[in-house]
């Protein structure tokens, strides 16, 4: 097959060099990898998956998943969106230190991060909390908290990058014909970014949805209290119990595949759109 493609690829153009078939090579090693991964998690899964998602407890792990997954990724906008806008467009002092606090995170272990908030949450000021209705240690609550920790830094840095790339002139010429900094930001901004925001907020949430590590470690893994999709991946496995796992990987599967589906046509929709207008 490889052969086959290569020769197809040469006859279309003569003067490929060797870089190009080295490339190539690697690029089809790579998509042999994925791909065998990923049809290992479809054959596994396909014989008892119908009945795997019909069961209680996979029901319930998705209802949670998808309700805390949401939440948090609804948060993680609302706090990345003002952060990311005063890293790119304020004189805020150690702005560069704050950068590099914010991305330090990126490169921690999720199990160290959960781990983070457990200490933070079995504090006097967490028991505090607790003391007050907001318990997170081994409640649903610490789900959305873990998700809110590990996928923070992640959606700043990419609102960031977008916004470092539009054109702030335009802003500029709204404040001077007026607008104010949150009407220019509302007005101009954020159209400018609509695209890159929206995959974010995808992209996020699908992160959320399979998050495992920072779960893990500040809710532990309770059958139908703080069972998320992976946490029921992982009790499947615990018990002996390879083919519910499987097929609970399918659905996770089916669902990041649907994400991703969804943040190809966004960004085809607005290729489109941008055409027409030119």
């Amino acid at each position: 097959m490889a052969m086959k493609l290569w020769n197809k690829l040469k006859n279309k153009n003569k003067n490929i060099d060797w870089f190009s078939l080295v490339s190539i090579s690697i690029t089809l090693l790579v998509i042999l990898f994925i791909g065998s991964a990923v049809l290992a998690i479809v054959l596994g899964g396909f014989p008892n998956f119908r009945q795997t998602i019909q069961s209680q407890e996979v029901l319930f792990a998705l209802r949670l998943s998808l309700i805390t997954s949401t939440l948090s990724t609804v948060l993680v906008m609302i706090f990345a969106l003002p952060t990311a806008y005063t890293l790119t467009r304020t004189q805020m002092p150690c702005k560069r230190i704050c950068e590099l606090l914010i991305e330090l995170t990126l490169s921690l272990p999720y199990l160290l991060l959960g781990l983070s908030l457990l200490i933070l949450f079995s504090s006097p000021p967490g028991k505090w909390l607790k003391s007050m209705g907001f318990q997170v240690v081994f409640a649903p609550a610490g789900i959305v908290m873990a998700h809110l920790l590990v996928n923070l830094p992640y959606a700043i840095r990419m609102i960031k990058t977008a916004f470092s790339d539009s054109d702030e002139r335009l802003e500029y010429i709204a404040r001077t014909l007026g607008a104010s900094r949150f009407r220019s930001f509302a007005t101009v901004l954020l159209p400018l970014c609509r695209t890159n925001l929206i995959s974010t907020f995808i992209l996020t949430w699908a992160r959320a949805m399979g998050e495992f590590g920072g779960t893990l470690m500040l809710v532990g893994i309770t059958r139908m209290k703080t069972e998320t999709l992976p946490g029921s991946i992982y009790l499947s496995i615990s018990t002996g119990n390879p083919q519910t796992a499987m097929s609970t990987a399918m659905l996770m599967l089916i669902i990041s595949g649907a994400a991703m589906a969804l943040s190809h046509l966004t960004e085809q929709m607005n290729k489109h759109r941008e055409r027409k207008a030119a």
